[in-house]
């Protein structure tokens, strides 16, 4: 009898540390310190991730990157650093073409007035086509590059028909500022910032052209080992894109050291986002003209199946719509 209570206790404490081994003991995010991921840092100051991820029984650890853009993202998830990441569609297709594991799991916010391609205030420059032989700055790899080649289609042109230039977001303020350049493609909140500086008139954004979709992707290891965790972050991102379009103010204020904005900067760029997290058949479809555009325009070398890359089962199981 003691020997069978002994193998009982055993299985139950197998168990227990089989359950428990389902559940990560730190999650790392890498994040932007842009408005257009607004919702996640709501939910970090405000300790809905700690709550949703409470409810399903764990209490992780969370550690956080901020970058500069997508691409470094892709760099720090190649080197097996993070978990979850918050970037443009065309740097997440570019890292899964070059074979980092991850998946798209949620949108993150989008807007076709967030991003665009921007002249000096001055510049004779009035139309697509007469960006020929100019110098055009962009975040190479960044979802503003994939719209500065569609602006450019419109004018009947090719980025081998203008002098391209691979610069951050920060050089593109100085350059275009200094007349060092003659037009950029940018995403908020720099594009905000340059008008109101009056240093900048769009050209084109992505209305018509682009949907600017950001996307959240995670490891396929991480959410196939912790779907329950996977579903519980994503809640709480949907919480903070519900207190945002209900209490922007008090959103603004919660989140301006995050994102390094005044808060009634914020006020007014959340206007420009749709921060609704749910991944939808036509989002997907979406991506995947994305995809072809890409790899027809040699952005990435490799096919991605979108239809596999992208996951929307976790966003509707999470009750996101």
């Amino acid at each position: 009898m003691k020997m069978i209570i002994s193998r009982i206790l055993a299985s139950i404490l197998l168990a227990l540390l089989v359950a428990s081994s389902a559940f990560a003991e730190e999650i790392r995010f890498a994040t932007q310190p842009i408005p257009a991921y607004a919702p996640i840092f709501v939910a970090k100051e405000k300790k809905w991730l700690d709550e949703e991820l409470a409810k399903v029984g764990t209490k992780p650890t969370l550690k956080w990157s901020s970058f500069a853009a997508g691409p470094p993202i892709n760099e720090s998830f190649a080197a097996g650093q993070q978990d979850f990441g918050f970037m443009g569609d065309t740097p997440a297709i570019i890292g899964k073409s070059a074979g980092i594991n991850t998946k798209i799991i949620a949108l993150t916010s989008f807007g076709s007035k967030t991003l665009a391609v921007v002249v000096p205030t001055k510049s004779a420059i009035r139309s697509p086509k007469d960006l020929k032989g100019k110098k055009v700055a962009v975040v190479k790899g960044s979802y503003a590059h994939h719209l500065l080649v569609l602006v450019l289609q419109k004018g009947g042109l090719t980025t081998n028909d203008i002098e391209f230039i691979n610069l951050s977001q920060a050089d593109i303020a100085t350059a275009i500022v200094n007349g060092t350049i003659d037009a950029a493609a940018i995403w908020e909140p720099l594009l905000t910032k340059l008008e109101i500086q009056g240093a900048v008139r769009v050209l084109a954004d992505g209305t018509g052209l682009k949907k600017g979709a950001l996307v959240i992707i995670a490891t396929n290891d991480f959410v196939t080992k912790h779907r329950d965790q996977t579903k519980a972050i994503l809640k709480a991102y949907k919480r903070g894109a519900d207190y945002i379009k209900a209490n922007p103010k008090e959103a603004a204020q919660l989140v301006a050291k995050d994102v390094s904005l005044a808060p009634d900067l914020l006020v007014k760029l959340f206007a420009k986002f749709d921060y609704n997290p749910a991944l939808q058949a036509e989002d997907i479809e979406d991506l995947a003209k994305v995809e072809v555009f890409m790899k027809n325009n040699g952005i990435i070398k490799s096919h991605v199946n979108i239809h596999t890359f992208a996951e929307p089962s976790l966003t509707r199981e999470s009750g996101i719509k």
